[in-house]
């Protein structure tokens, strides 16, 4: 039986510069509905219907559906994980990465932003196995299109729920903000945690 419990993010109210108490409230709130059904359909799972075949069972259409709850919760798990309201500097293991995979810092900049600019969905940033590079990925969808393999290091939250109250539909100011706010550390950790 899966019991994924909420988690507290309230230490971050008041702390992320440009990101209003009142907006995280909101987007904590939309993270909490993602786990809440993550549970629900994994208890209904337990003793749905499996009889049938792929156009429609009540176990296909949970099924369908879980994915799109996991991802909810574990994608914003990792957003909010990798906000900080304190300035911190990437470490020099991941910026070494990072230039050898962009060329420089600056253009790992740029390709997030420009990235963000692509998608309603999210940003995500990965260490790619196989090629043994950072890379830069879009989704759009929670259950559509997160990359095989790939270890994510930052997740930037891209969806208007992220932002609109603070910031209505300017989102490239959100993602300066963001940028600002990233808890380089943690993207460090993550990263080191690879190796």
């Amino acid at each position: 039986m899966v019991d994924h419990k909420v988690k507290d993010y309230s230490h971050l109210k008041g702390k992320i510069k440009g990101l209003s108490e009142k907006q995280l409230e909101a987007h904590f709130g939309l993270y909490k509905g993602y786990v809440n059904k993550y549970i629900e359909i994994t208890k209904a799972l337990e003793t749905a219907e499996k009889a049938g075949n792929y156009s429609y069972t009540p176990y296909s259409a949970l099924m369908r559906a879980k994915v799109v709850a996991w991802n909810g919760t574990f994608l914003h798990e990792l957003y909010f994980e990798n906000l900080t309201g304190s300035k911190t500097e990437p470490s020099s293991d991941f910026k070494s990465a990072v230039e050898s995979s962009f060329g420089s810092w600056d253009k790992f900049v740029q390709d997030i932003k420009a990235a963000a600019a692509s998608t309603p969905g999210w940003v995500l940033i990965t260490w790619n196995p196989v090629e043994k590079r950072i890379d830069t990925y879009i989704v759009f969808e929670h259950h559509i299109g997160l990359p095989a393999g790939q270890e994510i290091l930052l997740a930037l939250d891209c969806w208007e729920h992220a932002f609109m109250i603070d910031y209505g539909t300017d989102k490239a100011t959100y993602v300066n903000t963001f940028l600002d706010n990233v808890d380089w550390n943690i993207v460090g950790e993550r990263f080191s945690s690879l190796k």
